[in-house]
């Protein structure tokens, strides 16, 4: 009731267009808060950690607090999620996609919690698909309070993931262009306006309480005769990228499936936490180390370190490299072990290696002395590219975070050969290929995603009289006469559909009654042109239609008959649901 009465005033007295804009500024302050949350949350939690493992001398427990930060998340997660915590943006994509924009409320606070437990005690993941998806369940269900309508659901869903890379970054128009480029493919231009103020309100509320900025950087030029290296670095970054897109399913894969999920939690775990124990700059997000790049303070990627004290250029250059083909490999054990964290972060971490790594060893071998600032910062971009699939967003969320703008062009042109190179020999990005394995993946079409929103099970028509394959014309005579369809559904003992008889096929015989107890209706029937499995998506049973040039067609599950359903049907309910999310009008 209270619901209702919400929609109602938000329609009677500020209309549409005022209460999105007005809503966009509270989703984007909510947001806000809960990313200052979580990052102070995590802070706490790593100083902790570091105070205990690295200033008080006890470096073995990097080896364990890994482990106990997945097993607490796990053990959350089979607890109070019924082993379902549906992480990230792959699962935002996916409820754009597939439910109609509808966020669980859970999500509000359940995305945050796990982030901070498995970040928090070194998983080596980035927490910004965590605050997105916290901002989109933030803005769906904002959304449904106030009975906006699935177009405006999903608009409010991309202005809360927005603004959770915005409030994470400071870097609004970042977080606008990520709605657009990975969530809203679908949408008009003129919908930019609640993004950008759902971004920029954010950005601001983060910026007044919570001073914190991922990377600083004041770049003033970049020499154009590095152009050659800029792309190579474009060309190396990218098949780094194919490299950790297939690790990180490659390890997936192999904790998929796994029935004990408290040992799959320490199994990874633990393979983490030596992972950490040996690198520690793998440890959570690992943006200290980047930063540590970008002030020419080179040497801290050796920081902590117990086993690699030579900070030698060489020895920061293997360092560099294996940093950079491990850190994919730590988040896909976070993650595959349990653990809540992202692709996002680890992707500008990966990249910042690979930069850097590039210009120093260009440096050392003399070749040229190149910006190794500057590359590793076009890095960072590159690799976000080849792996999100985001060329634009990563050119504005690594000039905006870094206060590189002067580096916009290397910024293009680097992105744009890494998306494509990258693309060439993976398709799907990170965050699509499994849904697209799955072929569940959002469609720019609009008939398939509406298509997408629809079940067959709603659509079943169950009032056709089935008839046995072994009765007689007598019996199929008696169906006629209290049937109101001309259709009738033939099947065996088992109720399994075996064909169907149509009146129009017997009307030659209906009059005889000579053979009303000699013919049986399996000598009658023929072949349904035609079966719809129950499974079978919409976009399947209207091909099907098109194919046979019919208006009703058999359903079956697993073989048994379970009733009909009709084109017309489909097509009435297809534009009653246009006509419901605001596409066409009533």
């Amino acid at each position: 009731m209270v619901v209702k009465k919400l929609g109602f005033w938000r329609k009677k007295y500020f209309g549409t267009r005022t209460s999105l804009i007005l809503t966009s500024v509270v989703i984007g302050l909510l947001t806000a808060i809960c990313a200052v949350i979580l990052k102070n949350a995590v802070s706490f939690i790593q100083e902790s950690v570091h105070q205990i493992s690295i200033s008080e001398g006890y470096h073995l427990l990097l080896f364990i607090f890994p482990t106990v930060g997945i097993l607490l998340t796990v053990f959350y997660t089979q607890v109070f999620r019924n082993g379902e915590l549906g992480r990230g943006v792959t699962n935002i994509i996916y409820t754009i996609s597939r439910k109609s924009s509808f966020v669980e409320k859970d999500k509000l606070y359940s995305q945050m919690l796990s982030s901070i437990l498995t970040v928090g005690f070194g998983g080596s993941a980035g927490l910004e698909a965590p605050i997105a998806a916290t901002g989109s369940a933030i803005g769906s269900n904002t959304a449904r309070w106030l009975r906006f309508n699935l177009k405006e659901r999903t608009l409010l869903l991309a202005c809360g993931a927005a603004a959770g890379i915005s409030a994470i970054f400071n870097a609004p128009i970042a977080g606008v262009i990520f709605a657009f480029e990975i969530l809203l493919v679908n949408m008009p231009v003129p919908v930019i306006v609640p993004l950008i103020i759902a971004s920029a309100s954010s950005a601001l509320l983060s910026h007044l309480i919570y001073s914190g900025q991922p990377f600083v950087l004041i770049t003033s030029s970049w020499s154009s005769n590095h152009v050659g290296y800029y792309i190579l670095l474009g060309f190396i970054a990218a098949f780094v990228s194919v490299y950790a897109i297939r690790i990180y399913f490659f390890i997936g894969d192999l904790f998929y499936g796994k029935q004990n999920v408290y040992l799959k939690a320490i199994i990874g775990g633990l393979a983490l936490g030596g992972l950490i124990f040996l690198f520690p700059a793998l440890y959570g997000e690992g943006y200290g180390s980047v930063l540590d790049l970008l002030h020419k303070d080179s040497g801290g990627l050796l920081a902590d370190s117990i086993f690699i004290p030579d900070a030698g250029a060489w020895t920061l250059v293997v360092i560099a490299v294996a940093l950079m083909l491990l850190k994919v490999v730590a988040t896909s054990l976070t993650v595959g072990a349990g653990g809540n964290g992202g692709m996002f972060g680890s992707s500008l971490f990966t990249g910042a290696m690979c930069g850097f790594a590039f210009a120093h060893t260009v440096n050392l071998l003399g070749i040229a002395h190149l910006d190794e600032v500057n590359f590793t910062v076009i890095g960072m971009a590159a690799m976000m590219s080849g792996i999100i699939h985001s060329p634009l967003t990563a050119i504005f969320l690594i000039a905006e975070i870094t206060g590189g703008y002067a580096l916009f062009v290397p910024l293009m042109v680097v992105s744009s050969i890494s998306y494509l190179v990258s693309k060439y020999f993976e398709p799907f990005s990170v965050y699509t290929k499994k849904l697209a394995l799955k072929g569940d993946l959002i469609s720019t079409d609009k008939d398939k995603l509406v298509l997408a929103r629809m079940a067959l099970r709603n659509y079943l028509e169950t009032d056709f009289v089935s008839v046995n394959q072994n009765d007689t014309l007598a019996e199929l005579i008696h169906a006629i006469e209290i049937s109101k369809r001309n259709i009738f559904p033939v099947v065996n003992e088992e109720n399994v559909l075996v064909g169907e008889i149509l009146l129009d096929n017997v009307r030659h015989v209906m009059f005889s009654k000579e053979l009303y107890d000699k013919t049986y209706l399996k000598d009658l029937m023929i072949t349904p042109a035609a079966i719809i499995d129950i499974h079978d998506s919409m976009e399947k049973v209207l091909q099907l239609f098109d194919q046979t040039n019919l208006w009703n067609l058999p359903v079956t599950d697993k073989g048994k008959y379970i009733g009909f359903v009709s084109k017309s049907k489909i097509f009435t309910h297809y534009r009653h649901h246009l006509i419901k999310d605001g596409v066409v009008p009533a």
